[in-house]
């Protein structure tokens, strides 16, 4: 056994535990304000009149938020230190989701605006602390965090329908639930204000971050990553849809939803930690993209129970196993927390530009078809393309 492993299976400092619990509070928080949203889309469309493109737009803005400040976000870290930039982020999270659920189309899009913004902070910043504050336990800390990030994730999906139906809080207050667990996140991260460490570098390492650009190992990470994550936000965005187009209800399209995400967590858990024991992870990139193209290849043809059901276990671990391993790739191919920051930024800025396309592509395709066959296309299309950059990324080699 290495010294790393050696190193990994010791028991964590007790100093370190309320971190961690820290960092569990901070990735509960990534996703629920986004993933709440697609099983509500139909009850958000007939009180605002959106279109079916205009509600796209809706689960896609706060990607371009993530495209936006994902490259700047290490640099306020720079100056600020990651705990306080973190610490930020999550306060301008909390005021999206108030301002979201406020009601009114203009406050409904500047909510999802702030939310992506608050968001993206987080996003970038946790592989670079991991990589700084764990740099023994890199795997086992990005399964941590990222399983935290996919179990609310199902949870939100699960349970919108419910909040807004049978507790009758309508669809603003089933969403201005998430804000309570927000405000646990800032008051459990407080301490790690006083702890903040910046990671400034020197003019060599912001030449490095410039020669990130012209890498295609860089590159490839990036479009894993956007192209993962286009899938994934187009699965959350119109899963819901595409169920209730096979016969199901709403409330029970909604728990699929949560159902598939919840199916994706043992492979969000344990991607990271394989990946980190591997030579190379070119092979672990292989079956998560057949599980792609098998999962959206029976939403395609499938119309029996038990063919969709299947599709959508497949497609469960693909999208688990891909987030967590793009997040890991993030750390695995720099040598140092300032390069991990700088490719984390260029890869969510954009990846996830690349990914805000996709829940618009699809609503844009269903809109002029009437159908869901060439939206399952696009998507299988992407998986493939998906498949060939996470095959690349997982060279065993640094940017």
């Amino acid at each position: 056994m290495t010294n790393r492993d050696d190193v990994a299976s010791r028991p964590l400092p007790t100093g370190n535990m309320l971190l961690v619990a820290g960092i569990i509070l901070v990735a509960f928080n990534l996703r629920p304000a986004l993933t709440s949203v697609g099983p509500l889309i139909g009850s958000i469309r007939t009180d605002t009149g959106l279109s079916g493109s205009m509600a796209g737009f809706l689960t896609t803005l706060p990607l371009i938020a993530f495209a936006v400040l994902s490259p700047i976000a290490p640099k306020i870290a720079e100056r600020y230190g990651n705990e306080r930039t973190i610490w930020a982020g999550l306060c301008i999270l909390l005021v999206g989701i108030i301002l979201r659920s406020l009601g009114g189309t203009a406050a409904l899009f500047a909510g999802m605006g702030l939310i992506g913004l608050g968001i993206a902070i987080s996003n970038v910043l946790l592989p670079g602390l991991v990589k700084q504050r764990f740099p023994d336990r890199i795997g086992l800390m990005t399964s941590v965090y990222t399983t935290a990030m996919g179990t609310l994730a199902a949870l939100a999906s699960g349970l919108s329908v419910p909040l807004a139906q049978a507790l009758r809080l309508g669809w603003q207050g089933a969403l201005a639930c998430w804000s309570l667990l927000t405000l646990v996140a800032l008051v459990v991260w407080l301490p790690q204000l006083r702890a903040s460490v910046h990671i400034t570098g020197d003019q060599g390492k912001a030449s490095d971050s410039s020669r990130l650009w012209r890498s295609p190992l860089a590159w490839q990470v990036t479009v894993f990553m956007g192209l993962q994550s286009f899938a994934f936000y187009c699965t959350i965005a119109w899963l819901p849809e595409i169920l209730h187009h096979h016969g199901m209800s709403t409330s029970t399209a909604g728990w699929m939803l949560s159902i598939l995400q919840f199916i994706s967590l043992p492979a969000t858990f344990l991607a990271p930690v394989l990946a980190t024991r591997m030579t190379n992870q070119m092979g672990m990139a292989l079956v998560i993209g057949l599980c792609f193209l098998a999962g959206f290849g029976g939403l395609l043809v499938g119309e029996n129970s038990l063919l969709l059901f299947g599709s959508l276990v497949l497609l469960g671990i693909g999208l688990g196993a891909s987030i967590s391993l793009a997040m890991t790739m993030i750390v695995l191919r720099t040598t140092d927390t300032h390069q991990a920051s700088a490719l984390s930024g260029m890869s969510q800025s954009v990846g996830y530009l690349l990914a805000a396309v996709g829940p618009i592509l699809i609503g844009l395709f269903y809109d002029w078809t009437g159908s869901w066959t060439f939206p399952l296309l696009t998507l299988l299309a992407v998986s493939l393309l998906m498949t060939i950059a996470a095959v690349g990324a997982g060279r065993n080699k640094y940017v």
